[in-house]
């Protein structure tokens, strides 16, 4: 079975077209103030805009959102998934599905084997899984994804979920098959390996992704 991809963080025509032509099957729009890759609702209606998108999942990234944000952002933009990168318990998350009557995707951060204990508490909140990296204890200015690190891809090997599922973190097209070797991800998410400066999505290194995952077997 073919890896589906997922880029995230795009924020400016130039990469959201390289996705769109490279194959991507879903793109990311972060709706988080702090992130260097954040867009305004407007801005990202006005990046989908585009007939082209409606052929990929547009995923919205938002961090313990607050009911405000959410109906700002689906009033600017209609998204698909919505992705939870923050603290938000079951309770929140299955309370956000059922307000926006969207599915919902719970990042988890993981480092050690015991960083997957959570996800069973999620069985019946959300609709799908990521897995991300954890930033070291002493990163500073560390964002809650995107930092470009990633986890010991060995903790996820051999093991199922109930859900559809992402990995993230530190990915790239040098490493990309490697990581999908070892763990089975049947999606692979990247954002900061596809970037040439914070916050700045490089076309070239977007497409040299996308050819790495279709290369994968």
């Amino acid at each position: 079975m073919s890896v589906r991809t997922k880029i995230c963080g795009l924020n400016d025509a130039a990469s959201v077209r390289a996705a769109l032509d490279g194959g991507a099957d879903a793109i990311g729009l972060v709706f988080y103030a702090p992130s260097p890759r954040a867009v305004t609702p407007a801005e990202a209606g006005s990046l989908v805009a585009d007939a082209d998108v409606d052929k990929v999942m547009k995923v919205g990234l938002f961090v313990d959102p607050d009911d405000d944000l959410l109906d700002s952002a689906l009033a600017g933009v209609a998204l698909d998934l919505l992705q939870l990168h923050g603290a938000e318990t079951p309770a929140r998350v299955a309370e956000i599905g059922a307000r926006t009557g969207l599915p919902t995707m719970k990042a988890f951060k993981i480092r050690h084997a015991e960083d997957l204990g959570a996800v069973g508490e999620y069985d019946s909140a959300t609709s799908w899984l990521l897995f991300d990296a954890k930033a070291p204890d002493d990163a500073r200015n560390a964002l809650p994804g995107g930092n470009g690190i990633a986890f010991d891809w060995h903790l996820l090997a051999g093991r199922e979920w109930r859900h559809p599922w992402m990995l993230s973190g530190g990915l790239d097209a040098d490493n990309v098959a490697e990581a999908v070797r070892v763990t089975g991800a049947p999606w692979v998410d990247v954002s900061s390996g596809v970037e040439s400066a914070p916050g700045k999505k490089d076309p070239a290194r977007i497409t040299a992704f996308l050819e790495a995952v279709r290369a994968v077997h």
